[in-house]
C-alpha cells in the first residue's frame, strides 16, 4: 500500500521553523543593535549635559583652561560606555560652556554597514 505524499504532515513544524527562523533572528538582532545604538546616544547626551554644567559651575573639577580634563570627565559620565576622550570637545561659546561629542557607531561586521555617526551637544547655562 502506497501512501500519498501530499497528505503527509510529518516534518511540517520543522519546515515552518526553517522558513521563519532566519527572519525572526534577523529581527531580534536588529532590535538589539538598535537598542545599543540608542543607549550610546543617550549616554553621550547625558555626558555632554552633565559636563557642560560642571564646566560652568565647578571649575575645580572641570577647569575650563584644560579641555582634556573636561573630556576625561565627560568620558566618566557616559553611562557605562567606554568611549575615548577624543569623542568629546569643549568650547567657550556665547551660550556659556559648550560640550559636544561625535562618535562613529560601528555595526557588527556581519551586517557590512557603514559606521553611523552619533552627535550630542549641550550648552550651560543657556
Amino acid at each position: 500500500m502506497k501512501r500519498a505524499f501530499w497528505p503527509d504532515r510529518s516534518g511540517a513544524s520543522a519546515l515552518e521553523f526553517g522558513l521563519i527562523a532566519p527572519l525572526f533572528f534577523a529581527f531580534l538582532f536588529g532590535v538589539i543593535e538598535f537598542g545599543l545604538l540608542m543607549w550610546t546616544q543617550v549616554g553621550m547626551q547625558h555626558a555632554v549635559a552633565v559636563t557642560a554644567r560642571c564646566a560652568s559651575v565647578n571649575p575645580a573639577l572641570c577647569p575650563t583652561d584644560n579641555p582634556s580634563a573636561i573630556a576625561a570627565y565627560a568620558t566618566q559620565q557616559a553611562f557605562g560606555l567606554s568611549l575615548p576622550s577624543s569623542t568629546f570637545s569643549y568650547s567657550a561659546a556665547a551660550c556659556g560652556s559648550q560640550v559636544s561629542a561625535n562618535y562613529q557607531f560601528q555595526f557588527p561586521q556581519i551586517l557590512n554597514l557603514a559606521p553611523f555617526t552619533l552627535t550630542a551637544a549641550a550648552c550651560f547655562p543657556a
